[in-house]
């Protein structure tokens, strides 16, 4: 697929077929984060691939905390629930730490998100979908012990799978929108 056209056709996938990824694809993805630039490539960061069970769990702690007492402190709580399920609908989740150190937080932090677009865009090349799941951040402490990660910082994760669904574009603002001009 031409690269204009991938990022012409990437979406966010929330609803996932049962066809498992081939783990060549699998392959793929992780090359393709870790090929990404990063700041003075240091290259900060690490993944983990869950699927079944484990991945079912992660999705379980993330939403822990948010029930309905929370919902009037948290206006995010349906997000955080609905991130959940379809981390759940999803085949495998792409869990994205970072390494902690405060003085390169902000400039790895960046790298980080170009690594997980990298996979996303390489997802819609290989015929998958993905969504981005920040919403991973807030329980992310339990989530990072869980995995047996505490010292990492769990910055996000990518939910993966064939899709089951093909969302229409969303409004985008216009380059007159979004380009500045100085004052």
């Amino acid at each position: 697929m031409e690269f204009n056209e991938v990022i012409q056709n990437r979406r966010s996938i929330r609803h996932f077929t049962s066809q498992e990824v081939e783990q060549d694809k699998v392959d793929q993805l992780i090359d393709c984060a870790r090929l990404c630039q990063s700041s003075k490539n240091r290259q900060p960061w690490s993944f983990m691939i869950l699927k079944g069970q484990e991945k079912d769990k992660v999705a379980d702690i993330m939403a822990e905390p948010f029930n309905e007492e929370s919902k009037e402190m948290f206006g995010y709580v349906n997000t955080v629930q609905y991130s959940a399920d379809t981390i759940k609908r999803a085949q495998l989740l792409i869990a994205v730490f970072q390494v902690c150190e405060e003085e390169w937080f902000a400039p790895d932090l960046i790298s980080m998100g170009a690594a997980i677009e990298h996979i996303c865009l390489e997802c819609v090349n290989l015929g998958l979908g993905s969504v981005w799941i920040g919403d991973i951040c807030f329980n992310e402490r339990a989530v990072s012990k869980y995995l047996g990660y505490e010292q990492l910082h769990l910055v996000s994760a990518v939910a993966i799978g064939y899709p089951a669904e093909a969302p229409k574009p969303r409004p985008r603002k216009s380059r007159e929108e979004i380009l500045l001009s100085k004052k």
